[in-house]
């Protein structure tokens, strides 16, 4: 299907790996011009061919300088996408201890990275994207709709995420741009397959060996498909949701789960 991207113009956050990688390689494959940030630079980011920068987006000023370098690099100075992918449970295998076990540090870095990170991207691109007539789309997790289901800290700031989209869409729809949110369940990622990840965490806090964890995992989380989702598949509705072929689409939270979240 000819989703009808070909020269049109990108920036996704968080791209050096996992969702954002895949991002960046599918609105690339579809033709778009491709400004893909990342804390690292890694050698699959580079392969996509997409024009890479290496930004720190916790830090307050970055996001602006982002979309400032990208606009220069782009040769535009507004977007038709911008996919806000930068977080995730960062906070390693130390996340998996439970509430109590939280610190005040862990709570303020995973808003910087989650939520606040995105708020100041978008804020800076939103002039541009107004006058492109562009749209968003920020990746948030089911996390925000079944908060049990990873750090609280991470699940609470996916669920301002969520929010945050849904205003959004309410107040730039009338100005042309269209604002939807992705969230994905559990997704093959570093965060449940590294060997200090979150994944790791919960495996020993469960008591059973990180293989057993990601074999069970599915089930657990009531995924009817019986396995984790790939990366690649998130990235796909991205695309589409990025296209005139999802014109009327707007203001809403797609899961991408497996059908873990039974919900109507």
């Amino acid at each position: 299907m000819d989703l009808h991207l070909t020269g049109k113009t990108a920036l996704v956050t968080g791209a050096s790996r996992g969702i954002g990688l895949a991002v960046a390689t599918a609105l690339a494959d579809e033709g778009m011009r491709v400004v893909a940030a990342a804390r690292t630079i890694t050698p699959e980011l580079k392969a996509t061919g997409a024009t890479c920068i290496s930004v720190d987006l916790t830090a307050p000023d970055a996001p602006a300088r982002l979309v400032a370098e990208a606009a220069a690099a782009l040769g535009r100075p507004g977007l038709d996408l911008l996919v806000n992918n930068v977080g995730g449970g960062d906070a390693g295998a130390d996340a998996a201890g439970g509430f109590l076990a939280s610190t005040d540090e862990q709570w303020a870095q995973s808003f910087e990275l989650n939520f606040f990170a995105t708020v100041r991207t978008t804020r800076a691109a939103l002039p541009g994207l107004v006058a492109a007539g562009g749209g968003i789309v920020n990746i948030s997790s089911i996390g925000a709709r079944l908060p049990h289901g990873g750090p609280v800290f991470y699940t609470t700031a996916k669920a301002a995420l969520s929010a945050f989209g849904k205003a959004l869409a309410e107040e730039f729809g009338p100005q042309g741009v269209r604002v939807n949110t992705v969230s994905p369940g559990p997704v093959r990622t570093d965060m449940w397959e590294s060997p200090d990840g979150y994944g790791a965490g919960l495996a020993r806090t469960l008591g059973v060996t990180q293989p057993q964890l990601l074999a069970q995992l599915p089930s657990a989380a009531g995924m009817v498909t019986g396995r984790l989702v790939e990366p690649a598949e998130v990235a796909g509705l991205v695309a589409y949701l990025a296209g005139p072929l999802a014109a009327s689409v707007t203001g809403a939270d797609h899961t991408v789960d497996g059908g873990a979240v039974k919900t109507v």
